[in-house]
């Protein structure tokens, strides 16, 4: 059976709820608490977790740690490990491990949700061509994908490429002019189609990193990152007529190719679907002003309002 939409609830509004897939809780009575050197480990995890980048060396220091305990006990010693002893071990595995960017993790994540959007025309001799590459993100895993309108609006046929390169024919099943948003339906739909995950904007503060994903000038899939920039927008293209309010700006780098394409938070979420950029001059390339619809607005579009 395939699963519906994926949200992701602010951050900052309350605990974390645990996702449907998660596997079970066990009961905080039914562990037994360590003691002596073992409850240190138990406390080198928990530092461990409060780091993005010490989480993940956070198993092969408790390894070592647990390794180091054993050994002492064993010759004899039975010398209690210290906080010091626990800091330089950190410090180790940080110095000697080659741990990916908060940026690369996020990219990785959202990935396997990243569609090129390829739109086709007929040219001067009556002939199908590629008028256009742009990008969507797969929000459910039954294949709808949100892109930007303008990708898509005079398409005679539209073409998704997945993550793995397997190939689709989409059609066009619902738009939201006045945000630039279409959803598209792919036809063939991989049984193990990733959707991606989306994110509540609601505590989400200028500052904040965030990562865009995409097919700039049809290269890609390119990663970027930045922060945002600031909230409540507006933008109308230079050869657009309507101006579309209510935007995210932000600054990670985005061209001609990237338009439909996620911008995610660290932690791969969906918030928002880059749209456009500005430019003062006549180009149409990236001076540090991107702006898109907020997820809010972008699954609405698809009839799923979500959080």
């Amino acid at each position: 059976m395939r699963k519906p939409a994926l949200y992701s609830p602010s951050h900052r509004a309350g605990p974390p709820q645990a996702d449907a897939r998660a596997l079970p809780a066990v009961e905080a009575s039914a562990v037994p608490a360590p003691a002596g050197r073992f409850r240190r480990l138990r406390q080198a995890s928990a530092r461990a977790a409060s780091s993005p980048r010490v989480m993940w060396s956070a198993m092969v220091l408790i390894a070592a740690l647990l390794a180091a305990s054993v050994w002492q006990g064993g010759v004899g010693g039975a010398k209690a490990l210290t906080q010091k002893d626990i800091d330089a071990a950190v410090l180790r595995t940080l110095t000697t491990q080659n741990l990916p960017s908060r940026a690369a993790r996020a990219a990785e994540k959202i990935r396997p949700a990243v569609v090129r959007v390829v739109s086709y025309g007929k040219n001067g001799e009556g002939k199908e061509v590629e008028q256009g590459v742009g990008t969507g993100v797969v929000i459910t895993d039954k294949g709808i994908i949100l892109t930007n309108l303008h990708v898509v609006q005079t398409a005679l046929s539209i073409k998704v490429v997945y993550a793995d390169g397997a190939e689709s024919p989409a059609t066009v099943t619902g738009a939201q002019p006045q945000n630039d948003l279409a959803v598209l339906q792919a036809q063939i739909i991989p049984d193990d189609l990733i959707a991606a995950t989306m994110r509540s904007t609601n505590d989400l503060v200028p500052g904040e990193d965030v990562v865009a994903v995409g097919f700039p000038f049809g290269i890609g899939p390119s990663v970027s990152s930045g922060v945002i920039s600031g909230f409540d927008r507006a933008f109308k293209s230079p050869e657009g007529v309507q101006e579309i309010g209510n935007l995210i700006q932000f600054d990670a780098a985005a061209n001609p190719g990237n338009s439909g394409g996620p911008l995610v938070t660290m932690d791969g979420e969906v918030i928002g679907i880059v749209t456009g950029i500005l430019n003062p001059t006549s180009h149409r390339t990236f001076v540090g002003i991107g702006f898109a619809v907020p997820i809010e607005s972008a699954a609405s579009a698809a009839g799923l309002p979500p959080f």
